[in-house]
């Protein structure tokens, strides 16, 4: 199998390089392609592209620069289009999620058990940073509402470690440009797809290290509400 691992990217200047030498540092016992989505970002990111392009001369690393900064929803968008593998890896630009945590996430597709695979920072006993109480409380509700609407029983719908088996979104059409994206794919891959089949859902403890908006995190409260709402609209209306 081939694996795709999308990494959208705004602003990330401080982190992208190190993320890089983590995510090339795993062996996933497959060929892999990188593809980073720039976001227009305004910190001196692009800067660095041509400098990680030589260092990883040998990998199959796919930059594309969007001309206008829109989402991390319309950046994965443009990452599904380019992606060449029989598996996609959404992996965020900043080191709050480890690729070290690959292999966990991957097995349950190569292993046949399933065809998309959540990354829970809420389950399992990898290590996590304490995080804001007010963030983890709104996760957790934004997931329970998802799993309301959808049947599903997962315990972090708003992770970024999504790993999928391609044909998943095959005759998906995606349009959140934001955060909204994460319920959006979740009510999207919760309906059996055109030809009827369910998809094997299955979710693995990650750890995580999360910012604060001080560090560069960019999800707000105010995310939450575009997210609720994405999940009613997706969930009944599309």
């Amino acid at each position: 199998m081939r694996l795709s691992i999308i990494i959208p990217v705004y602003n990330e200047a401080a982190t992208l390089e190190e993320l890089l030498r983590r995510v090339m540092a795993v062996d996933v016992g497959m060929e892999r392609q990188i593809i980073i989505i720039d976001d227009a970002s305004s910190d001196g990111t692009r800067n660095l592209y041509p400098s990680l392009k030589e260092r990883w001369s040998t990998e199959d690393m796919v930059v594309k620069l969007m001309d206008v900064n829109k989402g991390k929803g319309a950046a994965l968008r443009e990452g599904f289009r380019l992606a060449t593998g029989d598996v996609v890896l959404i992996q965020d630009g900043d080191l709050e999620y480890n690729p070290e945590d690959y292999n966990r996430l991957l097995n349950p597709i190569i292993d046949d058990i399933a065809d998309v695979v959540y990354g829970s920072r809420f389950r399992g006993g990898a290590a996590h940073r304490v995080d804001r109480f007010w963030h983890m409380v709104g996760n957790r509700f934004v997931t329970l509402m998802s799993n309301m609407f959808t049947d599903l029983n997962l315990t972090d719908m708003e992770t970024c470690y999504k790993v999928f088996r391609r044909e998943v979104i095959e005759g998906l059409t995606f349009r959140c440009n934001r955060f909204d994206f994460e319920p959006e794919f979740t009510a999207k891959i919760s309906r059996p797809s055109r030809q009827g089949k369910h998809w094997r859902v299955y979710e693995v403890g990650i750890s995580y290290a999360g910012r604060s908006h001080d560090e560069g995190k960019k999800i707000s409260v105010f995310d939450g509400f575009p997210a609720l709402w994405a999940i009613i609209k997706y969930r009944l209306f599309d």
